[in-house]
């Protein structure tokens, strides 16, 4: 039979085993949240981010699973879109390609150039190479 000393250590043994695998799971979680984004696009985003796949033209399938658009989504964008004169709607071959226009590019080029002024310091690539952060460094 079990002495009372040998359950005393195995549930002292359990609980450190608990605290440790807890403080573990802790550490896990904050570097999770420090290297995923949880932002929310806003609108102009995924604006240009629908004009960058329509450059070249596109079916709106291919537009909703790149830009990660549920279709009701991305009905009222095109919409807008379309509405605005931001895009335009080809059909060839009977099938409705969406196409970026001159004032689309445009407003993705000046979205790019609005992007690029508002980086920090430590966003921005330094001779064309992009520093990773501090503390993915080795410490010596």
């Amino acid at each position: 039979m079990e002495t009372c000393e040998t359950r005393l250590k195995i549930l002292t043994a359990k609980q450190a085993y608990r605290e440790l695998f807890h403080k573990r799971e802790i550490e896990l979680n904050s570097w999770i949240a420090e290297t995923t984004s949880t932002k929310r696009r806003d609108k102009l985003c995924i604006i240009a981010e629908i004009l960058e796949i329509a450059k070249e033209g596109t079916l709106k399938t291919q537009i909703m699973y790149k830009a990660n658009l549920s279709f009701a989504q991305l009905n009222e964008y095109l919409k807008f879109m379309l509405k605005i004169k931001l895009i335009e709607k080809i059909t060839p071959a009977g099938k409705d390609v969406y196409i970026a226009t001159e004032k689309g590019l445009d407003f993705l080029q000046r979205q790019c150039e609005l992007n690029e002024l508002m980086k920090t310091e430590e966003e921005k690539p330094r001779n064309g190479v992009k520093v990773p952060p501090a503390n993915l460094f080795r410490k010596s």
